[in-house]
């Protein structure tokens, strides 16, 4: 045997030692390190060791805080208000080594940092901090809730419409540094407002005046907006302003920068892009800038030290949302002025009901021309009814009345003139055949319909009615609220054949036309603006607008036509609008004398009378026939709440289009109307969201739809 192969009699000076600490070495590799996402081993956070996080699940019965554990190296990052990833769903029975383990990773913001938990049981840790910056601050979350609560809605789905998405590439790069205020402006065209200049020097002096403001016809509106934000922004605030389209945005952002030039406001609209619009958003969260132009989602603008929160033309159906729990932008704007005690500002051209209601509880002040500047700024306003189209030759033979054809023949010797054309596809609702006013239910007074020309039935009690005669004039006869046939641009386009004609509608709409002479077909809302304005403008089929089986028919016909109008010159310039509707009735008159504070009062007054919204609160639950009856039965609704219905929906056909609010392709739905007198509505919302919490926590429960203050009730 070598010398080699022989092993030492005792080992070498020192090898002991040797082998321990490789022992040791290889004692603490094996040692397992804490997994990001479960943090299995890993110490906690010395101080505030727990997160209190809401997750992003807007089931009502999980519409609460959870508490999360800290690991040590999220310590820095974990702050509140900035967006995590936690893992949700797992039960209490996996817990290893004293931490929550399994469920699924799921998105959610971290309220708060704690220092012990309310939960007994183990806690899981936070998976993952998907961004340090806070995006989420404490006025929002209470905003949030606000609106949740008034909507029965839950506070993840308010804070999906608030927050937009993260976007990497714009949170990575500064935002500029905040310019110093600017000067208080002069008051501009708010001198032919009564009260106008004493608003702007309320906002400079960092006053908080409310008021309802409607704007006189023509093209000074964005202007006297832009005014508005820079009286506030001189003071040191800031200031929020929501329109219902981006062109009308387009239009307030162009008068923002002539005013104050460009780097003082940041525009929030869809057609930004994702990166774009989230970098000014994160520009005003910031605090670079301090005002902001926006739609509907730039409600929830985190705008620091707000001074105004202003909404233009509130009647538009663009400001109430789509999506869960439905907010609309004027209620939130009115929550946001009462939370952050700023100014408030309610701008339109025309009145709704709502608007009225706010001046006449003495919530906010009118801010109205006199009837002089009324007069001065308006156009001349020509009716035809049925007995002048009756009557009218041309009107029989080519669907066009006379006064109609001489106003755009003299309309374009100077200029383009608006041709308003409603949207097909309105049902008529039935009224009076002799003084045309609606038929109403004796119970509720919900609209009478006859479905498949059978019985009278009410649209929102279901009850039928066998005896209706009118209560105004006592007739017993009954006729459909749409007659006459529906222009065309083609036609027009041969009647006027030297003439270009131009069409804005749904699918493609203009944002301006020149102002040379042509024809301008558009739908309600898809109107251009002419420069110059336009020299006519026709508001055919009214009987299309003024028919429809909806209790706010008359207002929003009266709104698009002074929108429409206010399009054309002045009567002094030779503008003229001819509007094809029965003159005896009160939206026409109201238009005719250009008063829609007027006809909003007056609405507002019936309204009070027969109970209708907004002097009430109503809800709408849909569902199928047996959840809207289990729903119905379980909820304990206040004891002054009205249940109307449930009535059957129509059954949408294949191959329709559905609007978010229509039941599901061949289900057959019914809704049932819940009304409550003031002072109860917050009792109501309580109410359903108490409901639905607990029919989605037993699970199997068929879910109903519900809607607060629904905008179309019939």
């Amino acid at each position: 045997m070598s010398s080699n192969d022989k092993q030492p009699e005792e080992p070498p000076a020192g090898g002991p030692e040797q082998l321990a600490l490789i022992r040791e070495t290889v004692r603490k590799a094996a040692v397992p390190k804490a997994k990001p996402r479960t943090w299995r081993g890993a110490p906690l956070a010395k101080e505030l060791p727990v997160a209190r996080v809401l997750v992003n699940k807007g089931a009502l019965h999980l519409d609460q805080f959870f508490d999360y554990a800290v690991p040590e190296e999220l310590d820095a990052s974990a702050q509140p208000g900035v967006r995590v990833r936690v893992r949700f769903g797992a039960g209490a029975h996996r817990v290893r080594e004293g931490r929550r383990e399994g469920g699924g990773l799921i998105d959610g913001f971290l309220i708060e940092r704690r220092a012990e938990s309310d939960y007994g049981g183990a806690l899981a840790a936070l998976a993952y901090v998907v961004s340090p910056e806070p995006v989420l601050s404490p006025q929002m979350l209470a905003l949030a809730r606000a609106v949740a609560d008034r909507y029965a809605g839950s506070l993840a789905d308010v804070l999906q419409l608030a927050v937009p998405p993260r976007n990497g590439r714009a949170e990575s790069k500064p935002s500029p540094e905040p310019l110093p205020p600017p000067p208080a402006p002069d008051s501009g065209t708010w001198a032919r407002y009564g009260r106008g200049p004493a608003f702007l020097e309320a906002l400079s002096g960092r006053g908080t005046p409310r008021a309802v403001w409607t704007a006189l016809p023509g093209p000074h509106w964005p202007d006297e907006l832009a005014r508005a934000v820079a009286a506030a922004l001189s003071s040191g605030r800031g200031a929020l302003v929501v329109v219902p389209d981006g062109r009308r945005a387009a239009r307030v952002d162009a008068a923002l920068t002539a005013l104050l030039g460009a780097g003082r406001h940041a525009v929030l609209t869809a057609e930004s892009g994702p990166e774009q619009r989230y970098r000014q958003w994160l520009a005003v969260r910031r605090g670079s800038v301090r005002a902001v132009v926006g739609t509907r989602a730039a409600m929830f603008a985190p705008v620091p030290d707000l001074g105004l929160v202003a909404i233009w033309d509130d009647g538009d159906s663009s400001h109430s949302d789509d999506n869960a729990p439905f907010p609309h932008v004027r209620e939130v704007l009115e929550l946001r002025a009462a939370h952050d005690a700023c100014g408030f500002l309610l701008g339109s051209t025309s009145c709704t009901v709502e608007a009225a209601q706010l001046v006449e509880s003495g919530w906010a002040v009118p801010l109205v021309a006199d009837r002089a500047q009324v007069r001065a700024a308006a156009p001349r306003l020509r009716t035809v009814g049925d007995q002048e189209l009756a009557r009218d030759e041309a009107a029989r033979a080519a669907r066009l009345p006379s006064l109609a054809w001489q106003a755009v023949r003299d309309g374009l010797k100077s200029g383009p003139v608006l041709v308003q054309v409603p949207r097909r596809g309105y049902v008529p609702r039935l009224a009076c055949e002799r003084c045309r006013t609606p038929a109403r239910c004796r119970h509720c007074a919900g609209p009478l319909q006859a479905p498949d020309e059978r019985e009278l039935r009410c649209a929102w009690c279901g009850l039928d009615e066998t005896e209706w005669h009118c209560a105004a004039c006592g007739s017993t006869r009954l006729r459909a609220q749409i007659v006459g046939a529906r222009r065309t641009a083609e036609e027009l386009g041969r009647a006027f054949p030297a003439v270009p004609v131009r069409t804005s509608g749904r699918d493609h709409v203009l944002d301006s036309v020149p102002g040379r002479p042509a024809l301008v077909v558009a739908t309600p809302g898809a109107e251009p603006v002419a420069d110059g304005g336009y020299a006519a403008a026709l508001l055919l089929d009214g009987w299309a607008m003024l028919g429809r089986p909806d209790l706010r028919a008359g207002e929003e016909a009266l709104r698009r036509w002074i929108a429409a109008g206010s399009l054309v010159r002045g009567q002094q310039d030779g503008g003229t609008v001819v509007v094809v509707a029965e003159p005896t009735l009160r939206p026409v008159q109201a238009l005719v004398r250009w008063d829609p504070v007027g006809h909003a009062l007056r609405e507002l007054a019936e309204r009070a009378e027969l109970g209708f919204p907004p002097v009430s609160r109503m809800a709408e639950v849909t569902g199928s026939p047996q959840a809207v009856a289990e729903f119905l039965v379980t909820a304990e609704l206040p004891a002054d709440a009205e249940v109307l219905g449930p009535v059957p929906l129509p059954v949408m056909e294949p191959g329709r289009t559905r609007r978010p609010k229509d039941p599901p392709v061949g289900e057959r739905w019914e809704r049932a109307l819940l009304r409550v007198p003031p002072g109860s509505g917050a009792a109501l919302a309580t109410a359903l969201k108490t409901a639905q919490a607990a029919r989605l926590a037993r699970g199997g429960a068929e879910t109903v739809r519900i809607r607060v203050d629904p905008p179309d009730i019939g």
